[in-house]
């Protein structure tokens, strides 16, 4: 969206309810004649900051005049709202806008319930299906021969040491039995 899209939505809202006071009008008018001087010329600015005319006609006339001076005019007074007023700059209904439709940025509250709207039964019953899976797999492994209870102890013992451990294991509990 551009700048000067944006200053002509955000235009009621600034000139509204006096949301901006007449020091924080002219630390912007001040700051695009001195910092930028191709944004406002010394004349411009005195008119801008003219005591005589009220805070909104002053403001209304100064939107009014970037707006008709192009993008960068308007881009700069954003600069300057965001450097002298933030709590302002925040609260424009355009960067609210721009907030919401960004595609990219992650709304977590509904991703949290994304996540979790199965709830813990959900999450017990699959993790219980999967560990009886793997009971299932680990006791019926007929690779060594060994007594049914020393096989079902070290049934789990791949997830813990791993298999070539365990069948180290197995054999060793074969022999003791022999013995």
């Amino acid at each position: 969206q551009s700048y000067c899209i944006r200053l002509q939505h955000d235009m009621y809202f600034l000139t509204s309810s006096s949301r901006l006071n007449e020091q924080v009008v002219d630390k912007i008018v001040l700051q695009l004649n001195r910092v930028y001087p191709q944004i406002l010329t010394n004349a411009e600015a005195e008119k801008f900051r003219n005591p005589k005319a009220t805070l909104h006609t002053r403001l209304t006339d100064l939107l009014k005049h970037l707006q008709k001076n192009g993008e960068r005019h308007c881009q700069e007074f954003y600069r300057a709202l965001q450097i002298n007023a933030e709590h302002l700059y925040n609260d424009l209904p355009s960067r609210k806008i721009l907030k919401t439709t960004d595609p990219t940025v992650i709304d977590t509250d509904k991703e949290k319930c994304m996540l979790n709207d199965r709830g813990p039964v959900f999450f017990l019953t699959c993790f219980s299906a999967a560990a009886a899976f793997a009971l299932f797999w680990y006791c019926s492994d007929s690779d060594t021969k060994v007594l049914g209870k020393a096989r079902r102890i070290l049934g789990f013992s791949p997830i813990i040491i791993g298999r070539h451990v365990r069948k180290i294991c197995m054999l060793y509990l074969e022999d003791l039995s022999r013995i």
